[in-house]
C-alpha cells in the first residue's frame, strides 16, 4: 500500500473509532473483507492451513491470526501487539449533576490523560450500551453522538490571574462537562439522551431500557494532516489506534504462507490486569487451542512478539527531557525502545532483527532510551514476554503530545513501520 492511500485509511479509521468498541468493530469489518472467518470462544475450533482467523472478546479486544501453510512447532509464531484504548473521561454509572442552571455529567478519568487540553473543546460521547429490548432480553449496542454535544468550559482568567502560571485541576469538581440548560430541560437525565441517540440511529431498535453504559467523551475535531508541507498527522487516539491500524493492515497485506498473529488488547492504560489485557489470559488461550502440548513450547521458542505501542519524540520546545543521544525525530523512521530494566522489553536478539529487516528495506531506524534521571513508562511488551515466554521487541512511531485529547505524529513514520512489519510477518525463519 503506498504512503498517501496509506494515510487516508489511518485518518478515516481514527475518525471512525472513538472507543475501543468501535476500534475493534472497525478492524473486524476489515477482516470480514479480506475473508478472515470469526471464531466464537464458547464453540469448539478447527483451524484449517492457510487461512485466517480471528476472535474478539469483550467487544474491546481482538485477536486475528494467519494459520500459514507450515506448522508452527517447525516455523514459529510471527506475532504483533497493540492496544485498542486511549486515555480519556469516561462518563460515571449516575452522572447527572444539576447546578447553577446547568446539566452536566460526572466523568472519572480513565488512564493517565493530559487533562488542560480537553477544556474549550467540542466533545462528543460515544462508546456501548447494554439494554434490555421487549421480550425481557438483554442486547449490547454502540452508540455514538457524532456531534458536539458537551464542553467542560475554562474559567476565565478575570477570575484566576494566576491561571497561566499555577492552575491545578480537581478532577472531581472541574471536570463535569455542561450539556444542558436546566431551564429548558428540567426532567431530561442521561439514560433519556442515550435512548434517544440510539433511536435516532436504529430506528428498528427494540428498545425497552437501558441496563448499563460505557461512554467516553471524545473531541469532534477530525482527524488531519497539518504542516507547511503536510508532514504531520494530527488526530485523538493516536496512541495506540495508529499501531492497530497498521498491524491489521501489514497483516492483511502479508502473503499468509508463515504463521502469523496480531492481538490487540485493552486496558494497557490502566495496567492491563484485565480479561481483555495483556495480562490477560486471551493470547494464550488463543494459542493453546492453536497448537497445544510439547508443540506449543517448540513453536514458542521459534516465535517473536513486536509490541507495537508509541514513542516519544523530542519536543522541540523542552528538550532537556531527553537523552541527547536518544531524542528520536518525526519522520526519521521507527524508534526501537530499550530500557535496561526491562520496563521495555527490547534485546539485542530482537532489536538485531528489526534493524536487520530496516536496512533490507531502506526504513530509517532510531532508539530511544530514558534520561538515567527520570522513571520510564512501560507496555504491553514486558508483560507478553513474561506471561508467555517469547522473545519481544518493543518499538513503535514517534509522537508529540502523547496522553494529550490531540496528538501529533511523522505523515511517514507509520506507513515505514508497516512495511517493516509486513516483511517480518512473511519472514520464513526469525532465528537463523
Amino acid at each position: 500500500m503506498e504512503l498517501n492511500t496509506f494515510n487516508e485509511g489511518l485518518l478515516e479509521f481514527l475518525g471512525q473509532s472513538p472507543t475501543p468498541w468501535h476500534a475493534v468493530g472497525n478492524m473486524a469489518g476489515m477482516l470480514d473483507a479480506a475473508g478472515f472467518q470469526r471464531l466464537d470462544e464458547g464453540d469448539p475450533w478447527s483451524l484449517a492451513p492457510g487461512q485466517g482467523y480471528y476472535v474478539v472478546r469483550n467487544g474491546s479486544a481482538l485477536v486475528a491470526f494467519h494459520t500459514g501453510r507450515r506448522s508452527p512447532a517447525e516455523a514459529g509464531w510471527r506475532m504483533m501487539g497493540a492496544h485498542t484504548d486511549s486515555p480519556c473521561l469516561r462518563v460515571k454509572p449516575n452522572p447527572e449533576i444539576r447546578r447553577n442552571g446547568c446539566l452536566q455529567l460526572g466523568v472519572e478519568v480513565y488512564g493517565g490523560a493530559l487533562l488542560n487540553p480537553w477544556f474549550d473543546r467540542d466533545l462528543s460521547m460515544a462508546g456501548r450500551v447494554t439494554y434490555e429490548d421487549d421480550q425481557g432480553r438483554r442486547r449490547d449496542t454502540l452508540v455514538d453522538f457524532r456531534r458536539p454535544v458537551a464542553v467542560i468550559p475554562s474559567l476565565a482568567i478575570h477570575l484566576d490571574r494566576d491561571a497561566n502560571s499555577s492552575r491545578s485541576i480537581n478532577n472531581q469538581q472541574h471536570l463535569p462537562p455542561v450539556t444542558l440548560l436546566t431551564a429548558e430541560h428540567p426532567d431530561t437525565d442521561f439514560e433519556q439522551l442515550l435512548a434517544q441517540q440510539l433511536r435516532a440511529d436504529q430506528p428498528g431498535i427494540n428498545l425497552r431500557r437501558i441496563l448499563e453504559h460505557e461512554i467516553c467523551l471524545y473531541d469532534t475535531q477530525a482527524p488531519a494532516r497539518v504542516g507547511m508541507a503536510g508532514e504531520f498527522i494530527t488526530s485523538a487516539r493516536l496512541d495506540n489506534l495508529l499501531s492497530c491500524w497498521l498491524g491489521v493492515q501489514a497483516l492483511l497485506a502479508s502473503d499468509g504462507a508463515q504463521p502469523a498473529l496480531a492481538v490487540f488488547n485493552d486496558h494497557e492504560e490502566v495496567g492491563s490486569m484485565t480479561a481483555e489485557g495483556a495480562q490477560g489470559p486471551l493470547l494464550e488461550s488463543v494459542l493453546q487451542r492453536w497448537v497445544g502440548g510439547e508443540d506449543r513450547h517448540r513453536a514458542l521458542a521459534r516465535s517473536m512478539m513486536m509490541s507495537v505501542d508509541n514513542a516519544h519524540a523530542i519536543h522541540p520546545n523542552y528538550p532537556e527531557y531527553y537523552d541527547d543521544a536518544h531524542g528520536p525525530v518525526m519522520n526519521e523512521g521507527p524508534v526501537i525502545k530499550i530500557n535496561r530494566n526491562q520496563r521495555y522489553a527490547s534485546s539485542t536478539r530482537t532489536s538485531g532483527l528489526f534493524r536487520h529487516l530496516s536496512g533490507e528495506l531502506g526504513v530509517p531506524c532510531q532508539t530511544f532510551v530514558v534520561r538515567s534521571d527520570m522513571g520510564c513508562g512501560s507496555t504491553i511488551g514486558p508483560l507478553t514476554a513474561a506471561g508467555i515466554g517469547i522473545s519481544t521487541l518493543d518499538v513503535g512511531v514517534p509522537q508529540l503530545a502523547m496522553h494529550s485529547i490531540r496528538e501529533m505524529a511523522g505523515s511517514r513514520d507509520a506507513h515505514s513501520l508497516y512495511r517493516v512489519l509486513r516483511r517480518y510477518f512473511e519472514l520464513d525463519s526469525l532465528w537463523d
